[in-house]
């Protein structure tokens, strides 16, 4: 079964001497104007890259491990370096560092000190779907199995400095943006277009790539967007989201079919969603989730290990279950990105925590307390897991998709 996934990486721009952010990501930019995979964002300091659109997970994995790269190559040349994380632990915010581009001009003026403030990069997932009213329905049945996601890929303990006691202070921030966090259910694109149109309408937002829903359907392509976790400073946590999330859409168009189109699972009752949210923000892989199936608490590695077991057939359908099984293996055995970045601060400061972020946004293995290689660029990084069926890379949905 071919159910085509792509990714959407943000990075952050710091310094390599100070690890510091840095507004710079044009200069970055600069050095790479033959690839239009890489453009700006809100922020002048955090560059996006959008992949290729595949099939199997080991395309996708070559894919995120060259284009963090070719990134890696381009800022290290100017004294810089990229970070795939939610948040960086050192950064200042100030006004005027928004990219000059009149949507962004109009997004810092209208929204101020949320835009200032928007010092954060995400990590998003783009899987096919047969069209924008199964992408729609689709939504609702997922909605509960979002905030696990959340958890798994949680980078941002840190924040200006501090730590803030989350493991995704980005989700916190990124919640202040009026149209972020659930979606809510509608019976079909048509009614979840004029709930769009209403909120363009209202001035509240400006145009429908404000909509910053937890998942969304594209504007322009057939393909439904996650857009709830954090950037990962591991490439293999990237493939591991990916491949869940395209589970949990094909899980779901299964379920619909069946219920001849109805909510299968859906109660529509989402407002337990921002709380579960809030939950999975808090906690990362070391603390208790909401479970999706019970509404009660329970420890995050089992909510994972039963989506898991809940997504096998969907897995196997799309021959992905030998390698997402190892990935989720090695990921709750890790612990989150944040639990361990907090580790590496507390022995050795917030700059080898910078240090450490690099060092795995550029692929280098071994164990988080070793930075010391981060000031050079590496030339290779690690293989891509081991993953069955075939896929071929395709030009991908970019900036079409809207964001």
């Amino acid at each position: 079964m071919a159910v085509r996934i792509g990714v959407e990486e943000e990075f952050h721009v710091v310094d390599v001497e100070s690890g510091l952010l840095v507004p710079r990501a044009d200069e970055v930019l600069g050095r790479l104007r033959r690839r239009p995979d890489f453009t700006a964002e809100l922020q002048r300091s955090a560059v996006e890259w959008n992949s290729r659109v595949h099939a199997s997970l080991d395309s996708l994995h070559a894919d995120v491990v060259k284009a963090r790269l070719r990134l890696d190559a381009a800022a290290s040349g100017l004294g810089l370096a990229a970070v795939a994380a939610g948040t960086v632990p050192l950064a200042r915010a100030t006004p005027g560092d928004v990219t000059a581009d009149p949507r962004y001009r109009h997004m810092a003026d209208e929204y101020r000190q949320v835009a200032d403030e928007h010092l954060v990069c995400s990590a998003q997932v783009h899987v096919d779907v047969a069209d924008r009213d199964t992408a729609v329905r689709i939504m609702c049945v997922i909605a509960p199995w979002l905030p696990p996601l959340l958890a798994l890929s949680a980078s941002s303990p840190f924040w200006l400095g501090a730590d803030t006691g989350y493991a995704s202070w980005r989700s916190m921030l990124w919640q202040r943006w009026p149209t972020s966090g659930p979606a809510g259910c509608s019976a079909g694109a048509k009614e979840y277009d004029a709930t769009v149109a209403g909120l363009v309408g209202s001035g509240v937002i400006s145009d429908p790539g404000m909509i910053y829903y937890d998942v969304r359907p594209s504007d322009h392509q057939r393909t439904l967007e996650l857009r709830i976790c954090d950037a990962c400073p591991r490439a293999e946590t990237v493939v591991l989201i990916a491949a869940l999330f395209r589970a949990l859409v094909e899980d779901a168009r299964v379920r619909l079919e069946r219920s001849g189109g109805q909510g299968a699972d859906c109660d529509g009752r989402h407002e337990w969603l921002r709380a579960a949210n809030w939950r999975a923000a808090r906690a990362g892989l070391e603390g208790v989730l909401v479970d999706p199936a019970t509404r009660l608490a329970a420890p995050a590695p089992a909510v994972l290990r039963d989506m898991l077991r809940r997504l096998r057939p969907a897995l196997e359908a799309l021959g992905d279950w030998d390698t997402v099984r190892v990935l989720l293996d090695e990921a709750l055995a890790r612990g989150s990105a944040a639990h361990r970045l907090r580790g590496v601060v507390e022995e050795n400061g917030l700059l080898a925590g910078v240090e450490t972020l690099v060092a795995q946004t550029r692929g280098r293995r071994g164990p988080d307390l070793a930075p010391a290689a981060v000031h050079r660029p590496v030339a290779t990084a690690g293989a891509a897991p081991a993953v069955s069926g075939a896929g071929a890379g395709a030009p991908g949905w970019g900036k079409a998709v809207g964001g």
